[in-house]
């Protein structure tokens, strides 16, 4: 049986190496962060984690089985996808609008929209952890590892427990680097640096929606 501190360490670090490769919560937590909406980011990654533990406990109590079915699979796929596509379209209009509007005079800050507020951001973040298929499938992976095996639910929950907060400390180190990169930058270069953040993003979505199709019929 794997020692706590041990268990401990490991889960945080799966956690740690799971979260910082480019992803779109990593890229929509970004995408607000760059537009100066610190908090609203961090909401995003509030938001997967919490969905992140669902899961967790899901599995650990043996109901993740159940995603795993080939229609549910399926289902949550289509969701997800049709999400990634909704968000691309969103980010690239705001892209275009911007650029479009680079010309006039400069306006007040407008205030952010439902989507755009801490309360969206969660929503988002959990939606998009929630109906994504893979994430069942890391959980299972990563509860069935060799050394859990016969393990209790109270040494599954803690190992999970780890993992989020390895991906939770990852989150806010780069919600902290986009929010300083903005605070950096003043006038055109802001606005241009915002353009190409809702620019890069939306394509980034777009990416990630094919990659999830491939992925679903391969």
């Amino acid at each position: 049986m794997t020692s706590l501190p041990a268990l401990i360490g490991a889960g945080f670090l799966l956690g740690w190496s799971v979260a910082w490769p480019p992803g779109p919560i990593n890229a929509e937590i970004a995408r607000r962060c760059g537009a100066g909406r610190f908090w609203s980011g961090l909401a995003v990654l509030a938001g997967a984690s919490s969905a992140d533990a669902l899961w967790a406990v899901a599995v650990a109590l043996g109901v993740g089985l159940l995603f795993t079915a080939p229609l549910a699979r399926a289902a949550m796929g289509v969701v997800s996808i049709a999400l990634l596509i909704a968000l691309a379209g969103l980010f690239l209009r705001g892209a275009w609008r911007a650029w479009a509007g680079r010309g006039g005079e400069p306006e007040a800050k407008p205030a952010p929209s439902r989507f755009g507020s801490v309360h969206g951001g969660f929503g988002l973040g959990a939606a998009m952890a929630l109906t994504s298929p893979w994430n069942v499938a890391f959980w299972l992976a990563a509860m069935g590892r060799p050394e859990l095996a016969g393990a209790k639910a109270a040494a599954l929950l803690i190992m999970a427990a780890a993992v989020i907060a390895g991906a939770l400390t990852w989150g806010v180190i780069w919600a902290t680097a986009n929010t300083l990169l903005h605070r950096g930058l003043d006038g055109d270069a802001r606005r241009a640096w915002t353009i190409f953040v809702d620019l890069a993003t939306g394509l980034l979505m777009l990416v990630f929606a094919a990659t999830s199709a491939q992925r679903l019929l391969g």
